[in-house]
């Protein structure tokens, strides 16, 4: 429009013939002379051709796939290259770039479709809170690692948190619930997620699903009702899904670096707290978040006890008394070695369980390819192999009481000493470490350690049991006590009338009353 108005100023008012209008513009005298010609002011073009004539049959079929992909979650979408091959085999023979502009042109149309409007969602104080992962890159003890990140928010006040772990697996969603709820100090009625694989076993038409039995008795113990969203619908829980790009830009930008996954989980949530309580409420303006959570917090349900999430599957126990659990080794005790025990993998610990007692307790590692053992485990073993005890794995750099190594050195030094430790190390399941520890020093201060030494010390910390006095009957008890007179002696050797000669030996005179009585 702005070029039509040039022509018409410059040809009728500044008298510039057409050719000098069209060698200014770079334009041809026929389009210049076009719109000098006619009283229009604003360009017209000609109608925009359909948008891919050129495949023909073919294109009903693309909008059918492309119709088809719309419906599943984005990371099974067929790219444009897939579609293209599937037409091709199928016996399409047009170009690739034909099949781009076709796909580009059914976006068009698709994002100016009213089901793709999107309505602004408000909810009550406790009403629900929104539930997603996302992958991010920090340093953990100087090597550049992988994280997923499980955000939790509450959709009323905005408050939020995010929890790392090296794994996206149950114990991880079931840990991520319950840091989120102590946090806030209770639980909102509603968790809204996207069809976690952890969570959603089967989805069926609408918002009916069928969830997984350990997930839905998380539900149950907290009191919340799980709302899965609908697939690719992910504005559905669009809270949480902007709260990923905003805590990546905040918290992880740039790199976190720290020692250990725990301590990068302090810095995480330290800095979570920061942004909830700094951050301008986005329907409250006058309030933080941090000022709308707190009238929230009465909201919400009472927290119970902490559920007791871990997923849990049966294995083997080798003969070596090990059990494996994702890529590593833990040992378990070795009265059920060759037998089978209930794992149980928690976010931070593996648990070991059979008849009804824990028989191996250990901290998770999420390496891979390693042997972690408890020395306690081997203990009752040793009885029939005390030799183990210099070279056996388990004990290798065992961290035991300075009293206890200096007694076990000791007696390693001579035949036989080996058994007298594992008797000592067997004494400890009963009277505990610390007193056995005692009783170590004991005996090193009176420079006897040995196993007897060591052992009657620990029955001398016993209390002993004193005699108790029996009650006398009074059909038994003496009318008259006995009075102790020596007198009664000489009354009864005049009775006897035996001389006693001098010098007659003691055992003699014994017999001689003996037999006068």
């Amino acid at each position: 429009m702005e070029t039509i108005g040039k022509i018409r100023r410059w040809h009728r008012i500044d008298k510039l013939s057409i050719s000098e209008i069209a060698k200014r513009l770079g334009a041809s005298r026929n389009t210049v002379a076009k719109y000098l010609s006619s009283e229009v002011t604003k360009p017209r073009y000609k109608p925009r051709e359909k948008r891919f004539p050129i495949m023909g049959p073919w294109a009903a079929r693309l909008v059918e796939m492309l119709d088809e992909d719309a419906g599943r979650p984005t990371k099974e979408r067929r790219n444009g290259q897939r579609l293209y091959d599937t037409l091709i085999e199928e016996g399409f023979a047009g170009s690739y770039p034909t099949v781009q502009r076709a796909i580009r042109g059914w976006k068009e149309d698709h994002r100016r479709d009213g089901s793709r409007v999107f309505i602004p969602l408000t909810f009550a104080a406790g009403d629900a809170f929104q539930f997603d992962w996302s992958y991010e890159t920090v340093d953990i003890a100087g090597a550049t690692t992988q994280v997923k990140v499980a955000h939790l928010r509450l959709t009323h006040s905005r408050a939020f948190i995010a929890v790392v772990y090296l794994r996206e697996s149950q114990e991880m969603v079931f840990d991520a619930h319950w840091r989120a709820f102590q946090l806030w100090g209770g639980v909102p009625r509603r968790g809204i997620y996207d069809n976690l694989k952890t969570a959603v076993d089967l989805i069926f038409a609408g918002k009916e699903r069928r969830y997984n039995a350990r997930f839905q008795q998380m539900a149950s113990h907290y009191l919340f009702e799980p709302v899965a969203c609908t697939p690719a619908s992910g504005w559905e829980k669009g809270q949480v899904e902007n709260q990923v790009g905003h805590v990546r830009e905040q918290i992880f930008t740039p790199r976190l670096k720290a020692a250990s996954l725990a301590e990068i989980n302090t810095i995480v949530e330290r800095r979570c707290l920061e942004i909830v309580r700094k951050m301008t409420h986005p329907e409250q303006t006058d309030r933080t978040r941090w000022d709308v959570f707190e009238a929230e917090r009465p909201a919400l349900l009472t927290l119970p006890s902490m559920y007791d999430g871990f997923a849990e599957r049966e294995v083997r126990v080798s003969s070596t008394a090990l059990i494996h659990y994702d890529r590593n080794r833990y040992s378990v005790d070795t009265r059920f070695a060759s037998k089978t025990v209930s794992v149980r993998a928690y976010a931070d610990r593996i648990v070991a369980v059979a008849d009804g007692a824990v028989v191996g307790r250990h901290d998770r590692s999420f390496e891979r390819d390693r042997t972690f053992f408890d020395p306690w485990h081997y203990v009752s073993a040793l009885d029939k192999k005390p030799g183990a005890l210099r070279n056996g794995a388990p004990f290798k750099d065992w961290k035991l009481p300075q009293p206890l190594l200096d007694v076990k050195d000791r007696l390693l030094r001579k035949p036989g000493g080996d058994r007298q430790f594992v008797s000592i190390l067997q004494a400890i399941g009963i009277e505990g470490l610390e007193t056995v520890t005692v009783a170590c020093e004991l005996a090193l201060d009176a420079d006897t350690p040995s196993a007897e030494v060591v052992l009657n010390i620990l029955h001398r910390f016993k209390p002993q049991s004193h005699q108790q006095t029996v009650p006398t009957p009074d059909s038994l008890r003496l009318r008259q006590e006995p009075i102790a007179d020596v007198a009664r002696y000489d009354v009864l050797l005049k009775r006897l009338c035996v001389p006693l000669v001098v010098g007659m030996p003691l055992i003699t005179a014994a017999g001689a009353l003996h037999a006068a009585r």
